[in-house]
């Protein structure tokens, strides 16, 4: 049997805990509804916890509402995560009883041959989300930033989008929302396409690196005027020509040796998480049998 409002603590007794979250009132004339849509601020614990919780309700909903310990495997389990994380069944008690306060899941009181407590989330119902909206969204809780082509692919066993430009509808549709539920972030240097990210709360360090600064005009490349002044010290071209060091972002320029190590650490999690989507991509694709057989 389902549990009570959050809101209360059972016999109608009220929960002073309980702080729902503000609400707006916003008709949607595209969809033809109106909601209430509340203002969702997620630690990171519980964007992981709110992530697995909608993912799983979609990949295995035989299994779902899932129990602490089958949440805190999805919680640590290192495919389709983005960093890969390793929380105690506490610190997920912990987050999935702050989102119940926040009026974003609910507990689930054994019955039917169930034994122990169950979670279950309630975004749908909250944020007035269908599936493939809740899929994109669990996806971007999971793994951060990513691109429309990217999360077509990585929804693909919770959701089913007919084309590229199908999810992006659903984006573009998400970020009209009051407030907005998400974002379009141009791409970075080196990147090809621009990057989708949610708006339910910081992600920490991995968000910030996603915010790459800018480039001054000023630096745009390394020589500058002939009539500019030479600092001491500076080189300086046979042509008297000043030659500029190459750009180095402000949160880069003041970095010691703990905090390289720490970005090292955080690029190769990067890589080993990029390697792992390759070998995913190359299974589906069957590359890895095309190959053997070549070597045969």
């Amino acid at each position: 049997m389902d549990d009570h409002h959050p809101g209360t603590l059972g016999a109608g007794v009220q929960n002073p805990a309980y702080r729902p979250a503000h609400r707006h009132t916003h008709f949607d004339h595209s969809r033809g509804r109106s909601s209430m849509l509340p203002e969702v601020d997620l630690t990171e614990h519980e964007q992981r916890v709110a992530g697995c919780l909608i993912e799983k309700a979609l990949t295995t909903p035989q299994q779902y509402p899932l129990t602490l310990n089958a949440l805190t495997l999805a919680c640590n389990q290192t495919s389709n995560r983005d960093p890969v994380v390793s929380y105690s069944e506490e610190e997920v008690e912990e987050a999935v009883r702050s989102l119940k306060v926040k009026g974003l899941a609910r507990f689930v009181h054994p019955s039917h041959g169930r034994s122990v407590l169950r979670y279950q989330h309630l975004f749908d119902e909250v944020l007035g989300l269908e599936s493939q909206q809740l899929a994109l969204l669990a996806c971007l809780l999971l793994r951060g930033p990513q691109t429309s082509g990217e999360l077509r692919s990585r929804t693909d066993r919770m959701a089913s989008f007919s084309s590229l430009s199908e999810v992006e509808a659903e984006l573009d549709w998400m970020h009209g929302r009051d407030p907005a539920l998400v974002e379009r972030r141009t791409r970075r240097p080196g990147q090809k396409e621009d990057r989708y990210c949610h708006l339910l709360g910081t992600r920490g360090q991995a968000d910030q690196a996603f915010r790459s600064p800018k480039l001054p005009p000023s630096h745009a490349s390394y020589a500058t005027a002939t009539s500019m002044e030479k600092e001491p010290g500076q080189p300086q071209h046979s042509s008297g020509t000043t030659i500029e060091p190459p750009y180095q972002p402000e949160h880069l320029q003041a970095e010691s040796g703990p905090d390289i190590s720490r970005r090292l650490n955080e690029l190769t999690s990067e890589i080993a998480a990029l390697r792992r989507d390759l070998d995913e991509l190359r299974v589906a694709l069957g590359m890895d049998a095309t190959r053997e057989a070549d070597q045969t």
